[in-house]
């Protein structure tokens, strides 16, 4: 409990973030001064080895620290297409591996925060969490008229951690500004104002009725029930969803669910979401995802959400078509409108640049070639470099996370990374051509769980 306490202040949280970041970018730049004087194979294992000892630093580190700090290696972990191997086979045991908290270091807390003895409240409690992730954690449970429910709990103090560890992640926002000339403030606002909501059930509770009742028409998505009577501030129950992840692949083909699938219609629930409803599911990590039977889509932890006001999302549903159909006239218009604002002002390129990474993110011919989609990326960074970008909208940092985190599940479960990008392409453009979501008979919808 003492040493809980300790890695929760923020002088050590800060000190130990400050202290790790230093030590990978310390061993980057080791490697690079010794480039020029070898061979270039025995480069590529040192590079190799390097990219390893980052992320088990990194992994280690947000382990120690908790938090938000879980989060940022839960997204780097997301990100096959982006980050390197190493940091994916690593980071990616964040998704479900988190270690949680003691029972008996939880118990006294659930029980206050329920007003009621554990046992008194549900028929049957498992004291050994089904997850545990960086704000809370999950126990199944059993109600007493036969219910079975999974019940959230947030971690003593967790709202003060998040407090500092987003004062954390505002300095280290700022030292990437700096770095590619990319504002990137209004993002952290952004995230700033949304993430202390994933420190209130309650507000995940209503987001997520919310959403069930604009998808409600449809029978390939389960969204989990609310259990009100037993839901609070700091605890929020609901209906059990007994799922796989979408990731773990053989297992889906054990069970009979078709992977190829579910990613279509995982990008179909996506934007629709995003494009038509203008209010959506924010935290797309693997996690959160569950595949059924039946070829159905289950998705849990509503914390984090985003709602476009009706203007703003007519203008990214917009900007986005333009985007994918190669307009380039219309999608510049769009990006101005939305709020994006570079140096020089009459100077085009990094807007274009802009739309010219996004579809080469979702072309398979130029995404499966790695080195092409670097040099594409150093492009695009570079533009940003002549003609630095001075506003930018805060409303597109959640939006451009689900695009990030689902071009990276695109490369593991979307069939094949010649697969995963058209089908992105293909279903933005569906949505922002205003088609309607194709449903499923309610006759062949099977029980949740």
């Amino acid at each position: 409990m003492i040493a809980t306490r300790f890695w929760e202040l923020q002088p050590v949280r800060f000190g130990y973030a400050g202290y790790i970041a230093g030590r990978i970018v310390l061993g980057y730049q080791s490697l690079i001064l010794t480039r020029r004087t070898g061979r270039k194979e025995a480069y590529e294992q040192r590079l190799r080895a390097q990219h390893h000892r980052s992320a088990l630093r990194i992994y280690n580190s947000v382990l120690q620290l908790q938090g938000l700090m879980i989060k940022l290696g839960q997204t780097i972990g997301s990100r096959p297409d982006l980050f390197p191997e190493e940091y994916f086979r690593v980071l990616s045991r964040l998704q479900d591996r988190v270690p949680p908290r003691p029972f008996g270091q939880m118990k006294p807390y659930i029980e206050r925060e329920l007003g009621s003895p554990i046992d008194t409240v549900f028929a049957e409690f498992d004291s050994k969490p089904v997850a545990a992730a960086s704000l809370a954690q999950v126990y199944r449970a059993k109600l007493h008229d036969g219910r079975s429910v999974a019940v959230k709990v947030l971690y003593p103090n967790i709202e003060r951690l998040v407090q500092t560890d987003l004062r954390i992640l505002k300095m280290a926002v700022g030292m990437e500004s700096r770095f590619y000339h990319f504002p990137l403030e209004p993002v952290y606002r952004e995230l700033a104002a949304n993430i202390p909501h994933e420190v209130d059930m309650l507000h995940e509770a209503h987001n997520m009725e919310e959403i069930a009742s604009q998808m409600s028409h449809r029978d390939d998505l389960v969204i989990p029930e609310v259990v009100w009577e037993h839901t609070s501030k700091r605890i929020l129950t609901m209906q059990f969803i007994d799922g796989i992840k979408i990731t773990e692949v053989p297992r889906l083909v054990e069970a009979g669910i078709d992977p190829t699938q579910i990613f279509p219609l995982l990008t179909d629930v996506y934007f629709e979401q995003i494009l038509r409803h203008g209010h959506f599911h924010a935290d797309p990590h693997p996690g959160n995802l569950m595949a059924l039977p039946g070829n159905r889509l289950a998705m849990l932890d509503f914390g984090l959400t985003k709602r476009f006001t009706p203007e703003f999302r007519e203008t990214f549903r917009e900007t986005t078509r333009a985007m994918f159909n190669g307009d380039t006239e219309a999608m510049v218009a769009g990006m101005r409108a939305q709020g994006f604002r570079a140096k020089n002002d009459n100077d085009n390129a990094s807007f274009i640049a802009t739309g010219d990474f996004f579809r080469a993110m979702s072309d398979p011919n130029i995404y499966k070639d790695r080195e092409v989609m670097e040099a594409i990326n150093e492009a695009w960074i570079d533009t940003l470099k002549k003609n630095p970008a001075v506003q930018v909208p805060g409303e597109m940092a959640l939006p451009m996370r689900v695009f990030g985190l689902l071009f990276g599940l695109g490369a593991t479960i979307g069939g094949s990374v010649e697969i995963g990008p058209k089908v992105i392409a293909e279903t933005v453009l569906k949505h922002a051509n205003g088609a309607r979501p194709a449903e499923t008979p309610s006759s062949d919808r099977s029980p949740a769980n």
